[in-house]
């Protein structure tokens, strides 16, 4: 007699039990890294100073999770859940607040603070860039997001972090750029992280620039992304610019090609380059 081939259709009710028995095993697992992380707390014994956050560690686990994502699940569930873990576990560990500038549109802001770092970690709204720096550099390890290409009527906020002791940018978020991304205004993160734990993929710089114009604009719109303020001191402007680790010398020669002159640049921050999704 030939043997049935015919698979066996799960029931609805064995389907649930499943489903139960893998919501009861992810509990665990995130009860266990809790765990995890009151020995890493134990370990470290609250000795490092600045934000408990490693942008490094944070850029190489996103790039692997997007790239063994597959299935039904969108990859907007599963960034901002894995987010939400990582940021609440990072409070557990050294509790921060997140200073934000809500002069880009509140809900946008609202939207990627909430994406990124979700509703256990505590929210500051600020109204301008200047005060979310100015609260970040008075704390111990808070973060601050600023519109990435949001212009101050007040001047560039971005020179407030040429000093040493002063926090930098870590990050640039989203890091997933992707199509309707449910997070998408461009922020930078300001924040005191530990050198090693940094990512300098791009660099960040803050600089100081007498001649320009539009001239200026167009030879270094290929070059790296540029915010321009007018600075009546130089008879120029005060950039803050983004650009490939060494890539600095390019967007110098380019500017003394044309006749700009630099009068000063300081490196503000660095981060990943931006992990693109094509459509």
């Amino acid at each position: 007699m030939a043997k049935s081939t015919r698979k066996t259709i799960p029931s609805l009710a064995d389907l649930r039990r499943d489903i139960d028995r893998i919501d009861a095993a992810m509990h665990e697992l995130l009860i266990e890294r809790g765990e995890i992380i009151d020995q890493l707390i134990a370990v470290k014994k609250t000795e490092e100073t600045g934000s408990a956050f490693r942008p490094a560690r944070e850029a190489d686990m996103m790039r692997r999770l997007v790239r063994r994502h597959h299935g039904s699940l969108p990859l907007d569930t599963a960034e901002s859940i894995w987010r939400v873990i990582i940021s609440t576990f990072t409070y557990v560990q050294a509790p921060f607040a997140v200073h934000a500038d809500l002069s880009a549109g509140d809900a946008l802001m609202r939207d990627s603070a909430r994406f990124h770092f979700g509703f256990t970690v505590p929210f500051v709204p600020h109204m301008g860039a200047a005060t979310v720096v100015e609260a970040v550099s008075g704390s111990k390890g808070d973060l601050g997001l600023v519109p990435a290409f949001a212009i101050a009527d007040a001047g560039p906020w971005w020179t407030a972090l040429e000093f040493t002791s002063a926090p930098k940018v870590i990050a640039r978020l989203p890091f997933v750029e992707r199509p309707n991304h449910p997070a998408a205004l461009p922020v930078f993160v300001i924040s005191r992280v530990a050198a090693d734990a940094m990512v300098t993929e791009t660099e960040v710089w803050s600089m100081r620039v007498s001649g320009w114009s539009a001239g200026a604009v167009q030879a270094l719109a290929e070059l790296a992304d540029v915010i321009a303020v007018p600075d009546r001191a130089f008879d120029g402007a005060a950039l803050l610019i983004s650009v490939p680790t060494g890539g600095i010398h390019e967007v110098s020669a380019a500017l003394v090609k044309i006749g700009a002159s630099i009068r000063s640049s300081a490196l503000v921050g660095s981060h990943a380059t931006r992990y693109t999704i094509p459509q």
